[in-house]
């Protein structure tokens, strides 16, 4: 089971990145351009670390604030894994289902007190998609398009293929309680279309990196490939917004599913924010914050307030559903407006390398790893989710030194190779 929002991922972020993605890009750690996605590709929700990219030649006007080259935003590595963290909680203690097996009975009656806090938790891939928004713009910008694509699947698919055959050959154990997908549902996953195909999903939270797939989709075609740039950012932004809107007037279910109206603002706002990064004066990239916002707490609201499926925890307050919104616009601006620029703490880079690959491998695994230790071990459900999250941090940094580390660069330079081979052409 799995958040399924408006709402709950790699920076690079992102999946990411994202981005959660990500992901100075993506969900996961980052490549910056000169050298995205949420994140998280961020990435993306997905979720890594942020470099910002080296702007072009021009001087800046008066007003812009030049872009340091190889520069890192570690403070957004931190809130990605801030709002990964987010995700763990309400999975774990902040809706039932699965993970009420998991505990043996529901995670109300094991965290009496915060579980009512963390069915707030979902909200952290809100954050996702506008840190996503954010690095995806600075990834994409005065990179060509055969690079940017590169830089995305090199972000977003070795974690992933990790995590797809790790859980799936966890949960064909003969001695673990939940079900895996069949071979052929686990293929199709390895292409991260699953949902579009009809195939189950190994991983629940992959609707966000599908998500994900679609924004780079969209930002690619209509700013990537013609060239970035202000006036072009902000056409994306404004006809998106309307487009995104207009649709769901006339509830077309083939748009909806392109346009996506429940979460385009948070993209978006995540886009605008990089505008104000590049000129903290720019009013109209302000306008798209603020409409960005507007619209996105309202799906929010309207997607989590009640929930008719049991597993979720209903009656979430409207007020605080806002307030968390808006905390996750208010932080992204302060990084992007230079506000953190003192926390650059190299640990925090650390911290938005593991996003993307715990946010992939948290949900499914940690169901186990509760019912080990909460059922079998008989550890007190508190020391349990400190346990839990713990591992699944450690898993992370396996993943991303044995996997990400050795194959991102790969796969990435192969991609580079064969897009711009003469054979190609």
């Amino acid at each position: 089971m799995t958040a399924t929002p408006a709402v709950t991922p790699a920076t690079s972020v992102t999946p990411a990145g994202p981005t959660a993605a990500a992901v100075a890009d993506a969900p996961g750690s980052g490549d910056a351009p000169g050298p995205i996605p949420g994140a998280p590709a961020a990435d993306g929700p997905i979720p890594e670390p942020v470099r910002e990219p080296v702007p072009g030649p021009p001087a800046p006007a008066a007003g812009v604030r030049p872009v340091r080259a190889g520069g890192r935003l570690r403070a957004l590595d931190g809130l990605r894994l801030v709002a990964a963290l987010m995700v763990a909680a309400y999975h774990y203690g902040g809706r039932d289902g699965d993970i009420a097996r998991a505990w043996g009975g529901s995670p109300r009656h094991q965290f009496p007190t915060l579980s009512a806090w963390f069915a707030y938790g979902c909200l952290g891939v809100q954050i996702f998609f506008v840190i996503s928004g954010f690095v995806i713009c600075m990834s994409g910008w005065g990179r060509p398009l055969r690079s940017f694509f590169a830089s995305r699947v090199s972000r977003l698919y070795p974690a992933y293929w990790a995590a797809i055959v790790i859980v799936t050959a966890v949960f064909a154990l003969p001695w673990v309680a939940y079900r895996t997908v069949s071979p052929s549902d686990a293929l199709v996953n390895l292409t991260m279309l699953q949902q579009p195909v009809g195939a189950e999903r190994v991983l629940g939270v992959c609707w966000t990196l599908w998500a994900e797939l679609r924004f780079y989709a969209l930002f690619a075609l209509f700013v990537v490939l013609p060239g970035a740039n202000r006036q072009r950012v902000l056409i994306f932004c404004g006809v998106w917004t309307l487009a995104a809107a207009i649709t769901d007037a006339v509830h077309q279910p083939m748009l909806s599913t392109v346009l996506m109206p429940e979460y385009a603002p948070f993209f978006t706002g995540g886009i605008g924010l990089y505008l104000l990064h590049r000129d903290r004066r720019d009013v109209i990239a302000w306008g798209v914050v603020g409409v960005s916002w507007a619209i996105g707490q309202h799906y929010a609201v309207a997607g989590l307030w009640h929930r008719a499926d049991p597993a979720f925890f209903s009656y979430r307050h409207t007020a605080v559903i806002i307030a968390v919104v808006t905390l996750g616009f208010v932080l992204v601006g302060a990084v992007a407006l230079g506000f953190f620029r003192w926390a650059d703490w190299r640990w925090l880079t650390v911290a938005g390398a593991l996003t993307y690959p715990f946010y992939l491998v948290h949900e499914h695994l940690g169901w186990v790893v509760v019912a080990v230790l909460h059922r079998e071990l008989g550890i007190p459900a508190y020391g349990t989710l400190a346990l839990t999250v713990a591992l699944m941090l450690g898993l992370a940094w396996l993943l991303n030194r044995c996997v990400e580390d050795r194959l991102t660069p790969l796969l990435r330079s192969a991609l580079s190779r064969s897009i711009t081979s003469p054979r190609s052409r």
